[in-house]
């Protein structure tokens, strides 16, 4: 099992006994369930690899996300528009992305 993409994907608390159990081969996780921390049962096993949120850690993406950032603010500050991906908060008390499914 490999998961890049977010952490509540994944029940680490079944993954950590599946892998214990050898019932799943092994597991490389880049993002954890309750980040920062990460669940103790996944902690020293030997088919697990844990990496700290690197997925994204290259020099072309660190471009491409300031290349984002920087169209995003000429768009409001110089053309006067909402930008072409705006992030949109949950009201207060509302559901937050990421909670609505996992495997």
């Amino acid at each position: 099992l490999v998961n890049t993409a977010r952490g509540p994907l994944v029940d680490e608390e079944a993954l950590a006994a599946a892998l214990a159990s050898g019932r799943l081969g092994g597991a490389a996780l880049d993002v954890f369930e309750h980040e920062p921390e990460v669940h103790p049962g996944l902690l020293g096993l030997p088919n697990v690899v844990l990496a700290p949120h690197l997925g994204s850690a290259t020099a072309e993406t660190r471009f491409r996300m300031a290349e984002h950032s920087v169209a995003a603010l000429l768009a409001v500050l110089v053309e006067g528009r909402t930008p072409d991906h705006p992030v949109v908060l949950p009201p207060s008390g509302g559901a937050t992305p990421g909670r609505a499914g996992r495997t």
